[in-house]
């Protein structure tokens, strides 16, 4: 289980304030005022963006001026040069043949991601606060200061009040069993790749590569095994099953297929994201391992992946990067989310308090390793001169805050907690549209783990608002703690696929998520 639920409050809100304008002698207007400088930073990124080709064309005018002065003497006496020059021309041609040989066979494949689904529950699961809370005081765990803590979580989460908690937790006693958990993980799974299964007319015998990502149970036989079994999958599949990395092991899981990909050609593959509740429900009086109670529901996904080249016509998006970063090293990061019994004995999984300004360390030097992969060469060349700047003349100079507004259309920011959703909108200078697929998924479907991406990247499509070449950034926090992010770039208009998890609600969002 993940990370992102801790409450923060922060101090102050924008200082921004409208002033009274005063009657003024007429004079010449203050040009550097006026200028909205959001313009002229935007006439500063394609200037530079373009640089290159505004470089080349007077290049390109100076050759065809001397082309179109050449006569046919001038042709001649070019083609005799050539001639007694035959062997250094072929010596030439040979080495650019090789060379190119060389990169098309080296070269990475290309990743596609031909469709994904995402598990919809039954609404016979769903868990309004008020039902939450009646369940929690009837299961007579949770003293009364634990179950006020619980109220005040659930009412500043964000979630809204049809999200879904598994069908063990309605029951009055909660009934974890093992065969319970099994349910649950059987219902998603099976859920979302029958979804899967059905839009992409996939054969499963045709499955090369399964990795199936769930933090907190895992049981024996795997669940990429009850995956097999029941889909009757080929016998030299290559399946793994990641367990205990969080929130973020949607990420890995891909980077995992990602890499099989590049060894085993014309293939697919499909990678299963869930969290399983069930068997990790807290029933004691700690705070910090309450949360997750508060955030965590229901949810998974199934995404088919192909390195197939007759496969891109008909994928949604193309894997561009995978940058992966892993704070375990440090003491208070590794502990940070940690899953340890309390005093009374009681299992769960507990959050640190200082657990938002980790998650922060983490997301800069991702970040710091993703910018240059992909910023505009304009924002690079700005972040480097005003490090130059404070280096070596003014320490006081604040460090320049890359705009990954530039080089991203969409945002999918695990929807952890509101807090992380806040955050990121504040550190990364994002606009509230950036940001809105996060918070519609967190109201509608609560902390959903590792598949909360793949819900949210459905919300934009279901929106209408994905276009071809548009990028899309994934990041995700997770225990250990790691924060991973994924680029995709998409190759067509992107429609919703059918059966959707927004399907039968995206007209009515997004709401207005009162604090």
């Amino acid at each position: 289980m993940n990370q992102g639920g801790v409450a923060t409050t922060n101090g102050g809100s924008g200082n921004g304030s409208f002033g009274v304008q005063i009657q003024q002698p007429r004079r010449l207007p203050d040009f550097l005022q006026s200028v909205n400088l959001k313009y002229v930073k935007l006439g500063y990124h394609y200037l530079i963006s373009n640089l290159l080709t505004l470089c080349f064309i007077p290049l390109v005018a100076v050759i065809s001026i001397e082309v179109s002065q050449m006569n046919l003497d001038d042709l001649r006496h070019l083609w005799i040069h050539l001639q007694y020059n035959l062997v250094s021309i072929i010596i030439c041609s040979a080495i650019l043949v090789f060379g190119l040989t060389v990169y098309i066979m080296t070269r990475p494949r290309p990743v596609y991601l031909v469709d994904y689904s995402c598990y919809h529950a039954p609404d016979h699961l769903k868990a309004p606060h008020g039902r939450f809370m009646e369940h929690s005081r009837l299961t007579g765990d949770f003293d009364e200061l634990s179950l006020e803590f619980q109220r005040k979580i659930l009412e500043r989460s964000g979630l809204g009040e049809e999200t879904y908690v598994p069908k063990a937790m309605h029951n009055i006693p909660p009934t974890p069993s093992m065969a319970a958990a099994r349910e649950e993980a059987e219902e998603v799974m099976f859920g979302a790749l029958d979804i899967l299964f059905r839009n992409t007319n996939i054969n499963p015998k045709d499955i090369g590569i399964l990795v199936v990502n769930c933090s907190l149970f895992n049981p024996t036989p795997s669940l990429s095994a009850m995956i097999v079994n029941k889909y009757r999958l080929r016998g030299n599949i290559r399946s793994f099953n990641l367990g205990g990395m969080g929130c973020s092991a949607g990420v890995i899981a891909v980077d995992l297929a990602k890499d099989l990909l590049q060894v085993h050609r014309n293939t697919y593959a499909v990678v299963v994201s869930t969290e399983n509740i069930t068997q990790n429900w807290y029933f004691g009086n700690k705070k910090s391992m309450l949360i997750p109670n508060c955030l965590f529901r229901v949810g998974g996904s199934a995404v088919l992946l192909s390195n197939k080249s007759k496969d891109r016509s008909w994928a949604k998006y193309k894997l561009i990067h995978v940058v992966r970063t892993h704070r375990g090293a440090d003491d208070k990061a590794f502990r940070c989310v940690y899953q340890e019994q309390d005093d009374a004995g009681k299992t769960g999984v507990s959050l640190s308090k200082d657990l938002m300004a980790i998650a922060g360390g983490a997301l800069k030097t991702n970040i710091t390793t993703l910018g240059p992969l992909v910023l505009p060469i304009s924002e690079q060349l700005l972040f480097f001169t005003t490090l130059l700047v404070k280096k070596l003349f003014n320490s006081s100079v604040k460090p320049y805050i890359p705009d990954f507004k530039l080089a991203f259309d969409h945002f999918c920011i695990h929807a952890g907690g509101r807090a992380v959703i806040d955050e990121l909108e504040k550190n990364l200078q994002l606009l509230p549209i950036h940001v809105e697929a996060s918070r519609m998924t967190l109201h509608r479907f609560g902390n959903t783990s590792s598949s909360s991406i793949w819900y949210e990247l459905a919300y934009t499509e279901a929106k209408g608002r994905m276009r071809k070449h548009n990028r899309v950034w994934q990041i995700a926090f997770g225990s250990g703690f790691k924060c991973n992010s994924a680029v995709w770039q998409a190759l067509r208009n992107v429609k919703p696929s059918s059966n959707g998890p927004w399907e039968d609600c995206i007209d009515n969002y997004p709401v207005k998520i009162t604090t």
